[in-house]
């Protein structure tokens, strides 16, 4: 297939990478029009909204590219079988999650909205289409990509179709992913067809240098996204694990990740101990990786992936065991403000966010807690806890039923010295900017005394807390 053949591109799925990667290379492909499918009318609908600050997805400078693009060669449609039918390349950017039953549920990849696309295609697609992996996939699914899409002698016109398959994982942090997508370190291309890898090599190009873009086989490419993700996950693990250290012994995980960071064979980044990863991506791609490793016969170093995970949520775990402690062995009926909910600043994403495994733990223990975040809902706070908000208390009138009871309740504040009025403790959690620039002389006399401010992130000036009359716990900072 001719490399200049490219002019219109499908994506099935607008979700987290979806839509802003179409968007971008819509953006920077003004001669290729892009149009992003999905089944949800709601998920399109915002999309398609006006007003850009109501997009589906958070990510800083997205509105300003969906509006450069958009109704000019950017379009969001549920017309799946048109949008296929019409497009030269197809990529599959649909959610691939952890199974919850059957083989392998709790660590393999459920890849039936994959198996659907890919029969989707086989039923639309017209002459020669270049089928591309996007979604995080385990190695070798490319291979029942490859089988369904055989399946498919003519299309519904009764001309010849052909496919070829691509994998093309993205690399994108969220809250960055803009920045990501417009200057990747790298553009990961695997497959076997060289004029497909050219095609899609030749979009790329329009913004992408050369040297910058990847080529692998299949294999290498779909194992690559797995391991880059366990690689980053591994080292929170590690750091948190050597900050636990550094509480017990009077040491600060501050300057020992300064220390070992400077060495040029391990590099300052993902060095900064905090309340564990979250996110759509460590925790399920490391078990994917685990489940792949114990089914390829590999039982050691499943287990050694499998820890990574197990350590992260044994830092949260004793986050929250040690707000309890300092507490003077309780927390049952006391007010906690938890400032930031969102799994990491400048993303309302709360996937595997570290504050639900907190929050939960602290309800389960009676806290009363105000939960504020600048981007997360409460109706999504709702679904994570699984537990609905409960009204605002009166901090005046003092304790509520509910905390006389013992039992855990929780309600959203908009404002943070809403939040943080009568609290016996406040929690940080995400490292908004906001909650760098606290003034927390003017919100130490709303907390009841003595009042605790646990530090998470590393994101307040310790001689400030300490001024403001209040006792700090900083992640990995050990008392003298």
């Amino acid at each position: 297939m001719p490399v200049a053949s490219i002019r219109s591109i499908c994506c099935i799925g607008a979700g987290y990478v979806g839509g802003p990667t179409m968007a971008v290379i819509a953006d920077r492909c003004p001669d290729v029009q892009v149009t992003v499918v999905d089944i949800n009318q709601t998920r399109i609908d915002a999309w398609n909204n006006s007003d850009l600050s109501r997009l589906p997805v958070y990510e800083p400078g997205l509105d300003a590219v969906v509006r450069r693009a958009r109704g000019r060669n950017l379009h969001f449609s549920t017309a799946v079988e048109e949008a296929i039918a019409a497009a030269d390349m197809v990529f599959i950017s649909v959610n691939t999650p952890t199974k919850t039953k059957g083989l392998g549920a709790g660590q393999a990849s459920d890849l039936r909205w994959v198996e659907a696309c890919a029969r989707q295609v086989t039923k639309s697609a017209t002459g020669h289409t270049i089928v591309v992996e996007k979604s995080t996939l385990p190695v070798r699914t490319a291979e029942a990509v490859k089988a369904i899409l055989a399946s498919a002698e003519q299309s519904s016109d009764g001309s010849q179709v052909t496919f070829a398959v691509l994998s093309n994982p993205e690399f994108l942090a969220e809250g960055t992913a803009i920045q990501d997508l417009e200057s990747p370190d790298r553009v990961l291309i695997g497959g076997e067809d060289p004029d497909a890898i050219d095609s899609l090599v030749s979009v790329y190009s329009h913004w992408v240098p050369q040297e910058r873009i990847l080529r692998t086989n299949l294999w290498s490419s779909e194992l690559s996204k797995l391991t880059a993700n366990a690689f980053l996950a591994q080292r929170i693990s590690s750091i948190n694990s050597v900050a636990a250290l550094c509480e017990a012994t009077g040491a600060d995980v501050r300057e020992v990740a300064r220390a070992i960071g400077s060495d040029s064979r391990i590099g300052a980044k993902f060095l900064q101990a905090g309340p564990g990863f979250g996110g759509s991506c460590f925790q399920k791609d490391i078990l994917n990786l685990v489940y792949l490793c114990r089914h390829f016969g590999l039982p050691d170093v499943a287990n050694y992936w499998e820890s990574v995970v197990q350590l992260n949520s044994w830092q949260q775990h004793r986050i929250a065991r040690t707000v309890v402690q300092k507490l003077f062995g309780t927390v049952t009926g006391k007010h906690v403000a938890i400032l930031g909910f969102a799994f990491k600043a400048d993303t309302n994403d709360t996937r595997e966010a570290p504050a639900i495994r907190i929050a939960k733990d602290l309800l389960e223990e009676g806290a009363q807690l105000a939960i504020h975040d600048p981007k997360v809902d409460s109706e999504q706070i709702a679904r994570d806890l699984q537990l609905p908000a409960s009204t605002e208390p009166d901090v005046e009138s003092g304790l509520t039923r509910a905390a006389l009871s013992g039992e855990g309740t929780w309600w959203p504040s908009d404002d943070i010295a809403s939040a943080i009025k009568g609290a016996d403790a406040v929690i940080i959690l995400t490292e908004w900017n906001q909650y760098r620039e606290l003034n927390w002389a003017v919100l130490a006399p709303l907390m009841r005394q003595p009042a605790w401010v646990f530090d998470a992130r590393s994101v307040v000036t310790p001689s400030e807390i300490q001024a403001a009359g209040l006792n700090l716990w900083r992640v990995g900072e050990g008392q003298p």
